[in-house]
């Protein structure tokens, strides 16, 4: 066989470097793997605010790298613990467990936090109650995990967050760390005796700072207000603002807010608790020498101010717009650092986030469009009463949150009543009930199988251990709570189309219109670095962002 010149060179310096064998094209593992969660992102957000956008932040990572344009949440409710829990895991609550931010523990008698553990102690706090967190009700590995496990436990994986979920779930049960912000007097990072019994020391020279102190200023739009044309007018109905202030508008001083919103607290509503986050991923990139040597690690970090600002002050805010011009500084200025201390091409990211939102509901009312809120004390009395009228018992029902209703099973047994029976009877009256436009049972999540539409979703979050009995589902665009500001939570398409991109070492450049789930994220990493799925993933990879 004759080669030319340049193949011989090329087989040459193959069997050289030993990179590529038998017409086989391999590739370097990424140092490190960035997972950044945005709180509450609807993918028209990366849409709606395009033109405010730069071209180093979301820009760079849809123009060089992978947009996944639609990608879902496969399963309800769509919050933030489940979210960040399904992303990681490659699974679903119906295997993970992390149901919702909190949930009624039927066994104990009380509602759980989904990352409460009394176990443990606070590390860089007096508080007691702020460091008492784990990732232990989560059942399943994580693609942190997985990368722990495959490296020998070599490869670090650090966790970072405004909130203690948006650290601990994505951080795995094998993180070297997982830190998330205190606030009220004191404005710093802290953790849990799960992971150290001290800061480490860039930890404590970062908290030495005072970094939170700086942002306690003024909070005015980044560019002139008169440009942000993606949002409504800045004085409106629809927003709740801040104690102190009389109207939600810029501008917002903070120093003198903080005095009645819970002090260095009040950041967290503001693009500054982002700037914050940055700063801290930053710090621990250095600190811990994340990315710099063979073994690939991780670092996940969750913004979460998008989320209380998108609930304090709804969708269509100049506030929420003003907060994304901001993080896509953000996300730019984390870009710029990677390509500095990790080296461009050496490493990954994906994007994504743990749910979308609503339009607040008075707000669509106004432009008349189905929407309203719902009364769930009401709902509660007249689903007593009518238990009452039916069974000649006021004590069947032991609790009603996260739209479930649960049973109290030793009256149940004592009076010899049907469980299943009871379930039928509270799903026909739920339904009658204005606003309510799906109930599902106990029996059919456990006896049926559901490939599609909304019983599908519902059973992907059921959890035989610690779900509820009788499920409901409000009408689209109605949430229980009060007329200002947005949230979350429902199997509709505002609540689970978020953006999903894919960057860097390994990774394709171009865009999907074809339909991708959250789940498929963490199976698509494991490919892409070739290491084992976590335990409980039920996605697929992505075969169109890897190279």
């Amino acid at each position: 066989m004759n080669l030319s010149p340049l193949k011989s060179l090329a087989l040459g310096l193959i069997a050289l470097t030993g990179t590529v064998s038998f017409g086989q094209k391999t590739s370097q593992k990424p140092k490190l793997v960035v997972g950044i969660v945005v709180d509450q992102m609807r993918y028209d957000y990366l849409t709606r605010f395009e033109n405010q956008y730069g071209e180093d932040g979301f820009k760079r990572l849809q123009n060089e790298g992978f947009d996944c344009r639609n990608n879902h949440y496969n399963y309800m409710p769509t919050k933030t613990a489940p979210g960040h829990t399904s992303i990681y895991t490659g699974t679903t609550p119906q295997n993970h467990g992390i149901i919702s931010n909190d949930w009624y523990n039927k066994f104990e008698k009380k509602h759980v936090y989904c990352a409460e553990d009394t176990t443990v102690a606070s590390v860089g706090t007096d508080a007691v109650g702020p460091g008492q967190m784990s990732p232990r009700r989560m059942r399943t590995s994580t693609i942190t995990d997985q990368n722990r496990l495959h490296t020998q436990m070599r490869g670090k994986t650090i966790g970072i967050s405004i909130k203690d979920r948006g650290a601990i779930l994505p951080a795995g049960h094998t993180a070297n760390g997982a830190y998330w912000f205190q606030g009220g007097d004191e404005g710093v990072f802290i953790t849990s005796t799960y992971y150290m019994d001290e800061l480490p020391k860039w930890v404590k020279d970062f908290n030495k700072k005072k970094p939170a102190k700086a942002y306690m200023k003024d909070w005015d739009t980044y560019k002139p207000i008169k440009t942000y044309v993606e949002s409504g007018e800045d004085l409106n109905a629809y927003e709740g603002g801040f104690r102190g202030k009389e109207t939600a508008t810029f501008p917002y001083d903070l120093k003198k807010l903080g005095k009645e919103n819970g002090g260095y607290s009040i950041l967290k509503t503001t693009p500054y608790g982002n700037s914050i986050t940055t700063d801290f991923a930053l710090a621990a990139l250095e600190g811990e020498d994340l990315g710099q040597d063979a073994d690939t690690d991780f670092l996940a970090v969750s913004y979460s101010c998008t989320d209380y600002v998108g609930h304090n002050f709804g969708v269509n805010s100049k506030e929420v717009e003003d907060t994304y011009v901001r993080l896509d500084l953000e996300i730019a200025k984390l870009l710029s650092e990677l390509d500095k201390k990790v080296g461009k091409g050496n490493y990954s990211v994906f994007l994504t986030a743990d749910h979308a939102a609503v339009h607040v509901p008075s707000f669509l009312s106004d432009k008349k469009i189905p929407s309203g809120y719902f009364d769930i004390r009401s709902f509660r009395n007249e689903l007593e009463t009518f238990i009452q009228q039916k069974y000649g018992r006021d004590d069947l029902i032991e609790d009603i949150s996260n739209d479930q209703v649960f049973f109290r099973y030793t009256v149940l047994a004592d009076e010899s009543i049907d469980a299943e029976a009871l379930q039928k009877d509270i799903k026909h009256f739920a339904l009658q009930h204005k606003n309510i436009s799906k109930v599902y049972t106990r029996a059919q999540m456990e006896q049926g199988s559901y490939d599609s539409g909304v019983a599908a979703l519902v059973q992907k979050g059921f959890d035989q251990e610690r779900s509820g009995d009788v499920f409901f589902i409000l009408d689209p665009g109605y949430l229980t709570g009060g007329p200002t500001g947005s949230s979350h939570g429902t199997p509709y398409s505002y609540d689970t189309h978020v953006p999903l991109l894919f960057y860097g070492n390994g990774i394709k450049n171009g865009h999907t219109f074809e339909q991708t789930v959250i789940t498929d994220i963490a199976p698509t990493v494991a490919a892409l670095l070739g290491i084992q799925d976590p335990n409980g993933t039920t996605g697929t990879v992505i075969s169109e962002v890897l190279e």
